[in-house]
């Protein structure tokens, strides 16, 4: 069975979690939204994935800068300011007891709709805010030797179709690429841009790793990722040759080490793309070099920063 960077094992502790509703914090099985809601009726929302590591929130403001830029995009109000939404995290989080492999869920809606129809104007309320913890982490299996990857024909579009900077709640797209890569046996899909060059994972970025330098898309195309800018700035404080820049299928091919980015599984190593196996199949010395500087990273931001 395929696994991907989200996989996870079950935590039963899950069961008895408070998930946050507009600022009530109720039971997991009683956590409803209203059919009407802009969320529910068609993708209308923006929303962030957070990690909660040793009592901090690691990123956090890069999060909340990405979150509200994407509501001003679609002019959404959140009706909170960040003090206000960052301390409704923290009261979710303080309820539930949480202080670690903890990944947070935040969701926001235009709010309920006076009836179903497309139009933000039909909104009568205040936006919907979800915040949803879970005990979660990747799996160590994926962390320690990674994905397959089939390239698949969904494209990422031009952003005068869908912006995919946009992290909303409309991702038919990547759940289209997603499909058609499991159906073909694989764990994710990678992704081209409208030029045919490589752009993205459905739902994580992606690195390739050449006779020492470090290549990542343009980002034209792609979702303005925490992880991936950080991977990179990692990368520029070490020395690394780093290059966003146009590549294709044929360098993807030949490269000696693959990876991918994400919140919630940090770096994860690809080892088969499209049948090829890369780097020998396993997990490569630059991958493990960026995992564990990655790391250290995350617990001096998670010190750094706001904690629980």
């Amino acid at each position: 069975m395929s696994k991907g960077t989200h996989d996870y094992a079950p935590d039963p502790r899950n069961a008895s979690i408070r998930i946050s509703i507009n600022g009530e914090l109720v039971p997991r099985d009683e956590a409803k939204v209203s059919v009407f809601d802009a969320g529910y009726v068609l993708g209308d929302g923006v929303w962030e994935g957070l990690r909660l590591y040793d009592g901090g929130l690691p990123f956090l403001d890069m999060h909340l800068d990405r979150l509200y830029e994407g509501a001003r995009a679609i002019d959404l109000d959140i009706g909170l300011t960040r003090a206000q939404l960052t301390e409704r995290i923290l009261e979710t989080l303080r309820t539930n007891g949480m202080r670690d492999h903890v990944h947070i869920r935040l969701m926001v809606t235009r709010g309920i709709k006076a009836t179903p129809h497309q139009d933000p104007r039909f909104v009568i309320g205040p936006p919907t805010i979800v915040i949803v913890p879970e005990y979660k982490e990747p799996l160590p299996e994926t962390v320690a030797r990674g994905i397959r990857l089939f390239t698949v024909h969904v494209r990422r579009g031009a952003p005068d179709v869908q912006d995919p900077k946009l992290n909303s709640h409309s991702k038919l797209n990547c759940i289209l690429a997603c499909i058609q890569a499991q159906k073909a046996g694989y764990d994710e899909a990678l992704m081209l841009d409208p030029l045919g060059f490589v752009s993205t994972c459905n739902s994580t970025h992606f690195f390739i790793v050449r006779k020492g330098e470090v290549w990542t898309s343009t980002g034209k195309y792609c979702l303005g990722g925490i992880t991936r800018a950080n991977v990179i700035r990692l990368c520029r404080a070490g020395g690394i040759p780093v290059f966003e820049k146009d590549f294709s299928l044929t360098d993807v091919y030949g490269a000696d080490e693959a990876f991918a980015t994400g919140t919630f599984a940090g770096l994860t190593p690809v080892h088969e793309i499209d049948g090829r196996a890369i780097g020998g199949g396993k997990r490569g010395p630059m991958v493990e070099r960026l995992q564990q500087a990655y790391l250290r990273l995350v617990e001096h931001e998670s010190r750094a920063g706001v904690r629980v």
